[in-house]
């Protein structure tokens, strides 16, 4: 079965508490200037580099170019729900990966940008445009990950968890490829355990890894350029944060780094 087919239907409503969280987030109201200060801080990691690029997709674009893109949007989606949103990495030139979650360090969340692929084994050449590339349609869709290494996470989970139930009452299909190699944190959104990742460990504040879709997927890589359907996506990551640093009180919750 295509593991798209289903896609663009609206999936069944999520039994969660985060049923609501669009409600929440979007009675935020934006503060005038004297409140600047007290809006909560974002930081919205942009993965991989331009001298690692991260994978490569079933037409030959690189991961940090889909990564840089949607992460953009994510962060014009949360200015509009009236908190504040730092990129980071945007010039794809940062040092090391220690370097993201210090960039962050004065932010209440961080989310960090991916794209996934799939391991050589499942890979098949094809050429595309006169370039000798490979592709894989076994897989596709999002996936979360956090760190059980995080100062926060529970808080981490709760974010997780969120901008999964939105997503998947908006209609994104999540994928279960993942749950070959990562324990699930929380199955019905899919979010897994990945506990070693330096942006998720050594943040100072809840974080979560996104994986947006799969690129070497050749339906799904279409999907993930169009700008449309990635707006669509940002709008709702930025609703499940802005619940979940709000209602779920981590905005107010103080600072132990």
């Amino acid at each position: 079965m295509n593991p798209l087919a289903t896609a663009s239907r609206r999936a069944p409503e999520c039994r969660s508490p985060w049923r609501a969280v669009g409600a929440v987030a979007l009675a935020l109201v934006l503060p005038g200037p004297a409140q600047a200060q007290q809006i909560p801080a974002i930081a919205v990691d942009v993965g991989h580099t331009l001298a690692a690029p991260g994978a490569i997709s079933a037409r030959g674009r690189s991961e940090f170019d889909f990564n840089r893109e949607l992460a953009g949007r994510l962060v014009a989606a949360l200015e509009r729900l009236g908190l504040r949103a730092e990129l980071i990495n945007a010039d794809g030139r940062i040092e090391s990966l220690q370097a993201r979650p210090e960039r962050a360090a004065q932010a209440v969340f961080l989310i960090s940008i991916h794209h996934d692929s799939v391991s050589e084994r499942y890979l098949t050449p094809w050429e595309w445009q006169g370039q000798a590339l490979d592709f894989s349609d076994r897989w596709a869709g999002h996936s979360l990950f956090v760190s059980r290494r995080n100062p926060d996470v529970a808080a981490s989970l709760m974010c997780a968890s969120a901008i999964g139930a939105r997503l998947q009452r908006s209609g994104f299909m999540p994928t279960d490829k993942n749950a070959r190699r990562r324990e699930y944190a929380d199955a019905q959104h899919a979010v897994h355990y990945y506990d070693n990742l330096v942006v998720l460990y050594g943040a100072h504040q809840p974080a979560v890894l996104f994986e947006a879709g799969v690129i070497k997927h050749r339906d799904e890589e279409l999907l993930l350029r169009d700008p449309e359907r990635q707006q669509r996506m940002a709008d709702e990551i930025a609703t499940g944060v802005a619940a979940c640093v709000t209602a779920g009180g981590i905005a107010a919750a103080p600072r132990t780094d």
